[in-house]
């Protein structure tokens, strides 16, 4: 700015604006009750916090493809990825188990199975190699047989 600048309040405008403090309003297309649209936007947090899980936890962005049919692929991989991540939150939700999500991916991911196949027949024999208390724990939680 150069020169004189003059600032003057519309003080009218200052008080009519005031009275919407503290308020919130909504719009909406849907055919809702007020009761509904409001009980509804309360459960938002619960959308974005799956957009947050999938951009953080399950790093499905950035997405490099050029081609239609990958950039498909990606996202459906993605949406797959992302719902066995919240079907394992509701699970140890219902389970009331005190690990997270995270713990238990990080847990699960120690597991390992091993194939022994004994020198007097083709017979293959798998058993999982579960070294911790909190492998062993959630391998019971889930009841996997072993």
């Amino acid at each position: 700015m150069e020169g004189d600048v003059n600032i003057t309040i519309n003080y009218d405008k200052y008080e009519d604006d005031k009275k919407w403090d503290g308020l919130k309003g909504y719009l909406t297309n849907a055919s809702l009750s007020k009761e509904e649209t409001i009980q509804q936007y309360g459960q938002l947090w619960h959308i974005e916090r799956t957009f947050r899980i999938s951009k953080s936890d399950l790093q499905i962005r950035p997405i490099y493809h050029r081609l239609q049919r990958r950039i498909l692929a990606h996202i459906s991989i993605s949406f797959a990825a992302c719902k066995v991540y919240k079907e394992l939150e509701r699970l140890l939700k219902e389970k009331q188990t005190s690990y997270s999500v995270e713990q238990a991916i990080d847990i699960i991911k120690t597991i390992y199975k091993v194939g022994i196949r004994t020198p007097y027949s083709n017979k293959t024999h798998q058993r999982l190699v579960l070294k911790t208390k909190d492998q062993k724990n959630l391998v019971h939680l889930f009841d996997l047989k072993i």
